[in-house]
């Protein structure tokens, strides 16, 4: 397994190790003795998985307040997204700064997510599959997001007409969010 670091401090990319033969792959996409080892130290207590059946859907930008903060484990199954992550981190010095990476079935790529940043990703092919472990269970009063186009941050979006959820449309502009990090 390969940790490789992003411009953010916790937010690492992780490459499996991918054991291919004839008949496809291998590769354990969790191994919690082999993340402990990395100093990758989570308590995952729920997995997500998301579908969405069309290239240009965009999710996010999601996080949820403290005490329900929640890192994520963000890993594509089939298809392929631009994984964006914005720092949400009032006193840190890249506060509203976002990096992109592409995860794709088949770069077999992860995304560790600490507490502190806004998640969101846009889908670039039909019938992309995301799956995400959390350390922190759901939260519907902790819930908080921010508008996945907002000037300040200046997000390079692979699309300009996104397909959004109706909760997601409706998002405050980074300024007037609500944060607690």
């Amino acid at each position: 397994m390969k940790i490789i670091p992003s411009k953010f401090e916790g937010v690492v990319i992780i490459e499996p190790d991918v054991y291919v033969d004839h008949r496809g792959f291998f590769m354990e996409s969790y191994n919690d003795k082999k993340y402990k080892e990395s100093g990758l130290e989570y308590h995952w207590v729920q997995d997500n998985h998301s579908l969405s059946v069309q290239a240009g859907v965009i999710r996010g930008l999601h996080y949820q307040l403290n005490p329900k903060a929640q890192s994520k484990l963000v890993r594509v199954a089939t298809g392929a997204i631009f994984d964006v992550v914005v720092d949400i981190r009032k006193s840190s010095p890249t506060f509203g700064q976002w990096i992109g990476v592409i995860l794709s079935e088949s770069n077999k790529r992860q995304l560790l997510v600490p507490k502190g940043f806004a998640h969101g990703f846009c889908t670039l092919v039909p019938n992309t599959q995301v799956l995400y472990k959390v350390d922190e269970y759901y939260s519907p009063e902790h819930d908080r997001g921010i508008n996945w186009n907002d000037p300040d941050i200046g997000i390079d979006w692979p699309t300009s007409t996104p397909i959004l959820s109706e909760k997601d449309k409706i998002h405050p502009f980074l300024k007037d969010a609500e944060i607690n990090f």
